[in-house]
């Protein structure tokens, strides 16, 4: 045994230098692998099995990784990225995976030719400021609701929802507009509800607030028009004592009374609550039945349990303010809907708040045929959702298609020749790996990728920078007159993670892995 492994722990796996750095590689390269094929309009698909016999199938890199369990540590890193990506900007997290691995794959050539790692890491960084300012050149403006439109479209081709895109894409720029403030949106404003039934075709946006919900009383009004509507987070019922409590009761009179007193109780907060005007009633806690009985007598429809995440789109969508007591509510505090409607179709309910004015929330209502088919069109609404929320906050786009990411490579490569020493190596590599993005497209296209990207250089060599893959009709365009373009900040994003999370892999040049059990002399080489 080494003389530094003799203070270490027998539970401790220890890999050292170029080993640790080889495991690394390899297991960011095995993640960028197993997302590559999906990249793209015409990506393929993967099939997710849990232990539980539960299948997903989908090509969107955030569930795909999601749903994955990743043992090795650097492959947990691509993945906490490509969470970032979704998270940050909506989209890219297969891009962001793949140029991460290959970045890594690229840099293990060079280190092969003994250049050391940190003469690749500021190689990466300076080409990645470098890539960061060709991004900014070459973006145009997309402030219109066409330029959003075709954004939409652009993130759903290839998804689930691609047969419908053109009206997906429609209702999505109209839900942004609707809740966006200038450049700030919140996601969180936008609701999706998926229901079964209805053809695809048939989706549809509600402004206002759609629910899973059932009236709490059967005698309430199942619809009503001019609603006034109450928000309130306390439970409507007694409330029990802090601490154990006992109550002596000695004749059937005292009975009564404490009986009679609970309900007066009750029947005082419910008129509180009805005097203030309120038609529609929504509570975050529970409803006693004596007040269902009072409020469905007085016409008030109720409906109970709603969770906080819906309390608070609804004050958005009515204007109303979420009390946390009764005492509290006065009619100013009231939300407006021009209907509130309870829909029942087989065992499900839905209410409809709708008809609001200037709602800030609202609801994407998507139909579909089967569970899969819904899911899968979730996902391709949300990865619309986020890039025009993206192209809305940074107000520009750029080429999709591979174009951007061949004309940042080509200018990559022209500063890379002004430069001396060893960076010039890495930022040369880094541009190849930027190429990556086209060619594997074309590969997933079942088209040459060598023959796609050579043609690609050669037209942006011309000064054609919006030229690019349009696989919709497997040919080279201008991706910009196609419709083919993305926002600025999705590539950006994607560029800048890329590149932070291979610097720190590559940084690594000791793993030390702690477990339960003595360690062998063999290191483990355990990806997934």
């Amino acid at each position: 045994m080494a003389p530094q492994d003799s203070v270490v722990s027998d539970s401790v796996s220890r890999t050292l230098g170029r080993e640790a750095q080889r495991n690394n590689i390899l297991a960011a390269r095995v993640v960028a692998d197993i997302l590559k094929t999906t990249l793209g309009p015409k990506g393929m698909d993967k099939m997710l099995v849990d232990s539980a016999g539960t299948m997903t199938i989908t090509n969107d890199g955030a569930t795909i990784l999601e749903e994955m369990q990743f043992d090795h540590p650097a492959a947990k890193l691509i993945v906490e990225i490509a969470k970032t990506q979704e998270r940050e900007v909506g989209d890219g997290t297969t891009s962001v995976a793949l140029l991460a691995g290959v970045l890594l794959e690229h840099a293990e050539k060079l280190l092969d030719r003994r250049i050391h790692p940190t003469a690749i890491i500021k190689g990466y960084r300076t080409a990645a400021l470098h890539a960061q300012k060709i991004l900014e050149e070459v973006a145009f403006s997309a402030r219109t609701p066409e330029a959003l439109r075709t954004i939409a479209m652009t993130a759903m081709t290839g998804k689930g929802a691609e047969g419908n895109r053109a009206h997906f894409a429609d209702l999505i720029v109209q839900a942004v507009t609707q809740v966006a403030e200038g450049t700030t949106f919140d996601m969180n404003a936008i609701k999706i509800v998926k229901t079964r039934g209805e053809r695809v075709e048939q989706s549809q946006l509600i402004q206002g607030m759609v629910l899973e919900k059932e009236i709490a009383h059967a005698d309430m009004p199942r619809s009503v028009r001019d609603a006034r509507v109450a928000l309130v987070d306390v439970a409507l019922e007694m409330r029990s004592p802090e601490t154990e409590t006992s109550i002596s009761i000695s004749s059937p009179e005292q009975l009564r009374g404490f009986l009679d007193s609970e309900e007066r109780y009750l029947r005082e907060m419910t008129e509180q609550l009805i005097s203030t005007g309120a038609r529609v009633l929504f509570c975050q806690k529970g409803i006693d039945d004596v007040v269902q009985y009072y409020l469905a007598q007085a016409g008030v429809m109720a409906f109970r349990r709603v969770p906080r995440s819906d309390m608070e789109r609804l004050a958005k969508a009515t204007g109303g303010k979420i009390v946390s007591t009764i005492h509290e509510l006065r009619a100013d505090y009231l939300g407006y809907a021009g209907e509130v409607n309870e829909i029942v179709k087989g065992d499900d309910s839905l209410v409809y708040v709708q008809q609001c004015k200037n709602p800030k929330a609202v609801t994407l209502l998507v139909y579909g045929t089967s569970d899969h088919f819904l899911d899968e069109v979730e996902r391709a609404v949300r990865d619309g959702l986020g890039v025009v929320a993206s192209a809305v906050r940074s107000g520009k786009a750029v080429s999709g298609g591979g174009a951007v990411e061949i004309e940042v490579a080509r200018r990559l490569r022209g500063i890379a020749r002004t430069l001396t020493g060893r960076e010039q190596l890495a930022m040369e590599e880094f541009a190849s790996v930027l190429e990556t993005i086209p060619a594997t497209l074309a590969e997933n296209a079942g088209l040459d990728p060598i023959e796609v990207v050579a043609e690609l250089r050669r037209r942006h060599e011309a000064g054609n920078v919006h030229e690019g893959l349009n696989l919709l009709k497997d040919s080279i365009e201008n991706c910009y007159e196609a419709g083919i373009v993305e926002p600025l900040q999705v590539k950006q994003q994607a560029i800048s993670a890329a590149t932070e999370v291979a610097t720190m892999i590559l940084r690594i040049d000791d793993v030390l892995i702690s477990s339960d059990k003595p360690r062998t002399n063999a290191p483990s080489d355990a990806i997934e």
